[in-house]
């Protein structure tokens, strides 16, 4: 039987997904089940375990491979489920000498192989094909994280912020381009501190332009999450590029400056609404979304509030909003928590408002001509990453949709012509 992945977790995830596959295979194994885990919250722990155990249920013979950020902080905890067979570190996950003992029969002293993963200093660029079932491809332009914030745990998980040299990075899109990819999203833990250990310290905003000058035949450039305090000039000068998708997706977690400053953000309320006026100054179609915690230790309704007043004023569109849960060995988890059925409504609240954000921006589109990258016959998504339902398209294709009408999960649109 072939190798199945099962990721949880961020875009990153998603991408590395891809490459452990690539490499288990290169290694020769098969019949096996590669978990690749989250650490964010408990409940995405609590899901893996539950994905483990009904992998093994319904394939007793299949080998169970478990990796990712709640591997590397919970070794031994996975290790000591009968259900696995091999326990890898992040560092290791996508190297192919890290499954061959499963492959070649090799007796392990210990099936937890999780090394310290505050030694790691690099990241490889690894050269994939692309995603398989996707029409855009994720690249990962760096790992790790050097910042504590004081509610997470993927620092312990990823280790140090280390970047992908920027020659790497722009083969790896021309390659992606050379097989029909037209949309590329760049992609890490955290992706606006690119560059400092790189000869040169270039910037994410560098390696931006970089892309768009030596990558001409790419249609669309998008980033994934970014900290708006670590955006640098170059990245505000390539905002006028049109390549360069208008749509980015703050690292935001509050909009009060008293939690701001116990969760040890590096911004301020006043920052990122400075940040937006800057950013849509230079482009006006410019749509934000942003991650949010709700119910963090010791926020009280006022500061609920200040968040809540956040979403309209800075105009956020896409939400991920958590209730705040408790990571063991994080400093959070020691402040005085707020009660977890309150957290889970200030949630709901932040969930119903981004929602009415979200159909504001599907009203303001109704009668445009949005150019609609092609995801599956039915359905496309817009430069600012609205969801678009088709009457017909070629997946992969972008092509020019008049909006007719919005259904409450995005737009209603029919092919036109095909866009430049």
């Amino acid at each position: 039987m072939a190798i199945e992945t099962l990721t949880f977790g961020c875009r990153l995830n998603a991408y590395e997904g891809e490459v452990m596959k690539a490499e288990a295979e290169k290694a020769g194994l098969d019949n096996a089940v590669i978990i690749n885990t989250c650490a964010v919250t408990a409940e995405a722990v609590r899901q893996a375990r539950q994905a483990i155990r009904r992998a093994k249920r319904e394939n007793p013979d299949r080998r169970i491979v478990v990796t990712g950020c709640a591997a590397q902080t919970e070794a031994r905890s996975f290790g000591d489920m009968a259900e696995v067979d091999l326990v890898i570190g992040n560092a290791d996950k996508m190297k192919a000498e890290s499954y061959t003992p499963l492959v070649f029969g090799t007796q392990l002293n210990d099936k937890v192989q999780v090394n310290d993963i505050a030694s790691v200093r690099e990241t490889a660029g690894h050269l994939i094909e692309g995603l398989d079932g996707r029409t855009r491809a994720f690249v990962q332009v760096q790992n790790g994280c050097d910042h504590r914030c004081t509610f997470c745990i993927i620092p312990y998980g990823r280790g140090p912020s280390r970047s992908v040299p920027m020659g790497l990075v722009v083969d790896q899109i021309r390659k992606l381009v050379g097989n029909g990819y037209r949309e590329v999203v760049l992609t890490g833990v955290d992706v606006t501190s690119y560059g400092p250990d790189l000869p040169g310290s270039p910037s994410l905003g560098k390696l931006v332009q970089a892309i768009l000058r030596h990558v001409p035949d790419l249609p669309r450039l998008r980033l994934s999450s970014v900290d708006s305090v670590e955006i640098d000039a170059a990245l505000f000068d390539a905002l006028s590029d049109r390549r360069l998708m208008p749509h980015l997706h703050l690292s935001l977690q509050s909009g009060d400056d008293m939690v701001l400053k116990r969760m040890k953000r590096r911004h301020l309320r006043a920052d990122t609404l400075a940040f937006v006026e800057k950013a849509r100054a230079l482009r006006p179609d410019l749509v934000l979304g942003a991650d949010i915690i709700a119910g963090f230790p010791t926020e009280t309704d006022e500061m609920a509030e200040n968040t809540l007043r956040m979403v309209t004023e800075a105009d956020l569109t896409y939400l991920h909003v958590f209730p705040y849960s408790p990571r063991s060995g994080t400093p959070a988890a020691r402040m005085p928590q707020v009660e977890r059925s309150l957290a889970k409504a200030r949630a709901a609240r932040l969930r119903e408002a981004g929602e009415q954000q979200f159909q504001k921006l599907c009203r303001s589109r109704l009668g445009t001509i949005e150019n609609v990258l092609v995801e599956r016959a039915t359905i496309g998504r817009t430069e600012q990453f609205v969801p678009v339902r088709l009457s017909d398209g070629r997946p992969g294709e972008i092509v020019a949709i008049e909006i007719a009408g919005a259904d409450g999960s995005g737009l209603i649109g029919a092919p036109q012509r095909r866009a430049a």
